[in-house]
């Protein structure tokens, strides 16, 4: 009985013993238990047995694991810090913040591009915007404030020219034509005579010009034209060189001046010229509506004192020429500014 006794407790034994290799601990335990309640014989006395906890090893594989971890991030934030990591090494979040700050930076250089054009183009309007002293603009110029302040703004496309600079005297000259009747009964004006003055009076140019067409009215009574004036008159072909030579880059003053512009067959630019027949600021100083054309001999009479274009023997281009730019003269500083103020009123 002694032997079988001892046969079955090996075998299980030997059950417990492989259930514990398997990693149950609970079993081994039991196993233990049970043993120790078991009276033993004493041929089982040196009896040993082997537990294994098989839970142990992959704790420690783990905590391993989390140490080798924790050393790569260590190391990770310390080549952050230093700044050795590129763009694609960075985590996601940091990546999404550096594109960020990127574009802020971009758009910030933007505007820090275009403010610095605005500020040029504000330092280039201070230096071309005219400053006028001592001048006293017209009241029409000082209710039209807002056209004046476009004026000082940079120039886009299509708009109209720069603000006229003030008259230099070198650069003004007054013209005046007399006119003979040619064509079918006369009605045909063209240029018999023309003179031209400089700022101070001075004649720049005074001659008689023939015709292109045979003269059929002289019109001695207003021309002052005469027969014999045709002698040694000057063809309208070289005339016309002539005179163009002298208008061409300047003011050129004459009153009801589209006239002469018409019988010269010419057109001077509309910046460049100055009619005192249609200065409302020469009317309204002799006294006349502003709305209408005045004659050269009233305004003359007016303004200057003087009486012209009397006698029978007709005008004369010279005198009318040296009282247009006189009339000019009166009116000249003011009608300047308003035209700097207004240049769409040229």
């Amino acid at each position: 009985m002694g032997v079988l006794r001892s046969r079955s407790l090996c075998r299980r034994q030997g059950r417990l013993r492989g259930r514990s290799r398997r990693g149950d601990p609970l079993s081994a335990v039991s196993h233990v238990a049970h043993t120790r309640a078991l009276p033993l014989s004493p041929t089982m006395s040196d009896l040993i047995l082997n537990v294994n906890f098989g839970l142990s090893e992959p704790s420690k594989k783990r905590a391993a694991g989390n140490q080798k971890h924790k050393s790569f991030l260590r190391r990770r934030r310390f080549l952050e810090r230093k700044g050795v990591l590129k763009q694609k090494q960075l985590p996601p979040a940091q990546q999404q913040a550096g594109k960020g700050s990127q574009k802020k930076s971009g758009s910030w250089g933007r505007n820090a591009k275009k403010q610095q054009a605005a500020d040029v183009a504000r330092r280039d309007q201070a230096k071309t915007c005219p400053k006028v002293n001592n001048a006293q603009p017209s009241p029409a110029a000082q209710n039209n404030s807002t056209s004046s302040k476009r004026t000082c703004f940079p120039k886009g496309r299509g708009k109209k020219s720069a603000p006229l600079l003030p008259a230099v005297p070198s650069k003004l000259v007054a013209i005046d034509c007399e006119m003979v009747g040619t064509g079918p009964g006369g009605r045909i004006s063209d240029l018999a005579r023309c003179s031209i003055v400089s700022y101070d009076g001075d004649v720049l140019y005074d001659e008689y010009v023939l015709p292109a067409n045979p003269i059929v009215d002289y019109r001695t009574r207003w021309s002052g034209i005469r027969r014999q004036h045709m002698v040694n008159a000057v063809p309208f072909g070289k005339a016309q060189r002539e005179i163009l030579k002298i208008l061409s880059g300047k003011i050129v003053v004459g009153h009801a001046i589209c006239n002469d512009f018409k019988a010269l067959k010419y057109f001077h630019p509309r910046s460049l010229t100055r009619d005192t027949s249609k200065i409302p600021l020469l009317n309204r100083k002799g006294g006349f509506p502003e709305n209408i054309s005045i004659s050269l001999k009233r305004l003359t009479k007016q303004l200057l004192h003087k009486d012209i274009q009397v006698g029978k023997s007709g005008h004369s281009s010279v005198e009318d020429a040296r009282a247009t730019m006189e009339l000019y003269k009166v009116v000249e500083a003011e009608w300047e500014q308003h035209l700097m103020l207004n240049p769409e009123q040229e």
